[in-house]
């Protein structure tokens, strides 16, 4: 319809950007307002949190807005990237759940709790199974009819992006996120599966470049077109993993560097002792 030009174009551009639009400012105003909330009772808040999770809301919307050409072979796997990893990221830094869980009465707090420890919630959110669900649907999306499906029906087109978002959250949270987690697993076990999922990742996108006339299934795009889309889900699915990393040995880091490091001030301030 843009190629006529006309009020009638001109509409249908902006009705493209309403979801996306929506979708941010529900996010951010969200966010923002337990962040006034808290900091009217008197406690503080992490500008960085907020910072990281305003920046997750603007990448949802920017997957979603005509600005990334959905329906062509790169724009769909810069969709799944920053809807499937970089937006969980920079969501699950932004520790959502403990501002939530901080600004809602202990009374209210309860519920939450017993859902944290559920044993349902444990095996969901245990990240062997959030590195399944999140890499695994792009093996279920690329390498079945489930592409050419979604490009026929829009319903099963959005439901996949909630999914991507949904599951990218879920292994952001299990590997790194500074919210509470159900008996998380410790830091070789979660370093171990970032490294497995990243490498199931990478070897998907080798995949995909090597069989570009026939993945994916249906898919129906050129060679050269594809091939440029398995070259971005490996590069751009190589820096994910390595914010992750990042991300995951601050947090240990913050949890085991600075405790030993306070010892060793206070302990060599004090008499010698004995070796």
């Amino acid at each position: 319809m843009l190629a006529h030009g006309g009020s009638h174009g001109a509409g249908s551009s902006a009705a493209a950007w309403l979801l996306p639009v929506l979708v941010t400012v529900v996010l951010g105003a969200g966010y923002l307002t337990g962040v006034v909330r808290l900091r009217g009772s008197g406690r503080s808040w992490s500008g960085g949190r907020t910072v990281s999770f305003l920046l997750g809301a603007a990448l949802i919307g920017a997957a979603l807005s005509p600005a990334v050409d959905a329906g062509t072979a790169g724009g769909d796997m810069a969709q799944h990237l920053l809807l499937g990893m970089f937006a969980p990221i920079a969501l699950v830094l932004g520790a959502p759940l403990t501002l939530l869980l901080s600004g809602l009465p202990v009374s209210a707090r309860r519920p939450v709790a017993v859902l944290l420890r559920s044993r349902a919630l444990h095996a969901l959110s245990h990240v062997a199974t959030a590195a399944v669900l999140s890499v695994g649907r792009l093996y279920l999306l690329y390498l079945t009819p489930l592409y050419a499906l979604s490009a026929r029906s829009e319903v099963v087109h959005h439901l996949l992006h909630l999914h991507f978002l949904l599951a990218g959250y879920l292994f952001a949270w299990a590997v790194a996120g500074p919210d509470p987690a159900p008996r998380r697993p410790g830091m070789a076990v979660r370093l171990a599966v970032l490294v497995a999922a990243g490498g199931f990742h990478a070897f998907l996108a080798k995949l995909l470049y090597s069989r570009a006339p026939t993945l994916p299934v249906g898919g129906g795009h050129d060679a050269a077109e594809v091939e440029a889309a398995a070259q971005l889900m490996y590069y751009g699915g190589h820096v994910a993993d390595l914010l992750l990393l990042v991300a995951l040995f601050t947090a240990w880091y913050r949890r085991t560097g600075r405790v030993p490091a306070r010892v060793r001030t206070a302990t060599s301030s004090s008499a010698p002792a004995a070796v």
